[in-house]
């Protein structure tokens, strides 16, 4: 498997190498010989932006300007977040939406994903879970905007 978009069943997208990237996902982990930041360029892409795009509008929403959390598909808030700056090889994307609960596991941090699969990753807990809330605010912000705009809408049409 070479070429890979992200979807609802993606939970992470971790290094391997140089060269190579783990894809955990609900039912399956794949090695995929693409970079981490290229599959998610390339997922960007599949749904209709660019990985710029993505992190420019989070940008803007969040007033953030590192590690940014991106929203790769509007319908489904596929939500992922780096857990480095996205310019450090090591960096791993996390999706917000498959996380079941995280804790401290020696100098890192677990993660549980819903179905029970869990990830032991190299990054503090505090940073995790700063990045964990600056998703949830993207999403929060996000869900607010279609509302208002649901609104507007609901008042033209009277």
């Amino acid at each position: 498997m070479s070429k890979y978009e992200v979807n609802e069943d993606t939970f992470a997208v971790v290094p391997k190498s140089s060269t190579k990237s783990i894809i955990y996902e609900r039912d399956n982990t794949y090695i995929i010989n693409e970079k981490v930041n290229k599959i998610m360029e390339d997922s960007c892409e599949y749904y209709g932006s660019t990985f710029k795009g993505r992190q420019d509008g989070s940008k803007s929403i969040l007033k953030l300007t590192h590690k940014i959390p991106i929203i790769i598909e509007d319908s489904s808030e596929l939500i992922f977040f780096p857990t480095s700056s996205p310019r450090i090889k090591d960096c791993s994307w996390i999706s917000l939406n498959n996380i079941d609960y995280y804790e401290r596991f020696n100098n890192g941090t677990k993660v549980v994903f819903k179905d029970g699969k869990e990830l032991i990753l190299d990054v503090s807990y505090g940073i995790f879970n700063n990045q964990v809330l600056r998703s949830s605010r993207l999403q929060l912000l996000i869900n607010d905007r279609k509302k208002q705009k649901k609104q507007k809408n609901t008042k033209k049409t009277k």
